[in-house]
């Protein structure tokens, strides 16, 4: 059993870390941390709102019996000698220098955007580019560090590439066209996003995001060649948007492939990589990697965010597009918060620990 450790423990990430490792058999959750105005307290005393003693729970159901009593800790107070590994849900502005501190002794994997864009440092999605976490080691030996920092991609990034990646491989996709509808919970809690702001209506902005998804899908769906990855030749232009649902990213997709791909090619596609997928039977991964619907009703997040526990991305609406040559559109939806997240994290560490790596 691998001894973790989770910084921003009381966040909206931090919570879906604390019920992504209830019971994991092969980590064992002994340190937790947040803020200084947190450190002392109780888990429960840690999340609850001061001036109306609720609890900041966001996650459904109770909180774990195994973080109930634990105490949250300072991020100074975390002991690396006694952890294999660290989870980061810590905003980006404070996570480069946390993440860096704790990679010079043990492996962080983190949901930060601190680390994704260094060249020696993968940005993974278990499942999707695994040989790519053979490049950790490279950042181990430039950095001198006995551990390291593996992010995952932004979320919006996430659904994309994961359905992007069988059509990439087979058919050659080159450009691609790509809207998203995202939830509030994306935003985070603090500061969020105002409830006055959201509801009734759609933002159409998201300050930095297009850009984050453009650059990680290139470099997720690169190659990894003598210690450097190199971006994918594939070109993409995004319309990012937060829309009043609560978890849970939408996506409209137009993709133009090298290739003919029909529909009935790509849902076959699809299948092939759900019966190959590298994750299968991992503790946190779904039993299906994908879900490809004939019902033009779907998906919706209100229907599919439970599938596989979250963790499953799930496609619809799938036609022909006449617009390119060889096109296809497209609809998909991804759990913003649990693949695209903590659970995806997690998942991550299961890759890892399974290759040795951890």
């Amino acid at each position: 059993m691998k001894k973790v450790g989770i910084v921003g423990v009381t966040g909206a990430v931090g919570q879906e870390f604390v019920i992504s490792l209830d019971k994991h058999p092969w980590f064992q959750v002994t340190q937790i941390a947040a803020s200084e105005k947190s450190a002392g307290k109780t888990y429960p005393e840690a999340i609850r709102d001061p001036n109306t003693h609720v609890l900041k729970w966001q996650v459904g159901g109770e909180v774990p019996d195994y973080v109930k009593n634990m105490i949250v800790r300072s991020v100074d107070e975390i002991k690396p000698e006694e952890l294999d590994l660290l989870f980061s849900a810590v905003e980006s502005e404070a996570a480069r220098d946390i993440e860096t501190r704790f990679a010079k002794d043990i492996p962080v994997i983190s949901t930060s955007s601190a680390y994704r864009y260094e060249p020696d440092v993968p940005i993974l999605i278990p499942g999707i580019n695994d040989e790519h976490a053979a490049l950790l080691e490279t950042q181990k030996k430039n950095r001198g560090w006995k551990g390291f920092v593996a992010p995952l991609p932004n979320c919006t990034t996430t659904g994309l590439v994961i359905t992007l990646k069988p059509l990439y491989e087979k058919y050659g996709a080159k450009k691609v066209i790509m809207t998203s509808m995202q939830a509030i919970s994306g935003a985070g809690r603090t500061p969020g996003v105002s409830a006055m702001d959201v509801i009734d209506n759609i933002i159409p902005y998201i300050p930095k995001e297009e850009n984050k998804v453009r650059i990680e899908t290139k470099k997720i769906l690169g190659k990894l060649k003598d210690g450097k990855i190199e971006p994918a030749d594939i070109r993409v232009s995004c319309t990012c948007t937060r829309v009043p649902v609560i978890d849970g990213h939408t996506e409209s997709v137009f993709v133009e492939t090298t290739s003919d791909c029909t529909p009935e090619d790509a849902k076959k596609t699809y299948e092939e990589y759900n019966k190959g997928s590298t994750v299968k039977g991992f503790p946190s991964a779904p039993e299906n990697y994908y879900v490809v619907h004939d019902d033009p009703t779907r998906p919706q997040p209100r229907m599919e965010r439970e599938v596989g526990g979250g963790m499953t991305t799930t496609i619809g609406r799938m036609e022909k597009e006449e617009l390119f040559d060889h096109g296809l559109k497209y609809m998909l939806f991804s759990h913003n918060k649990k693949m695209g997240s903590a659970k995806g994290a997690v998942l991550l560490a299961e890759m890892l620990y399974k290759k040795g790596i951890i």
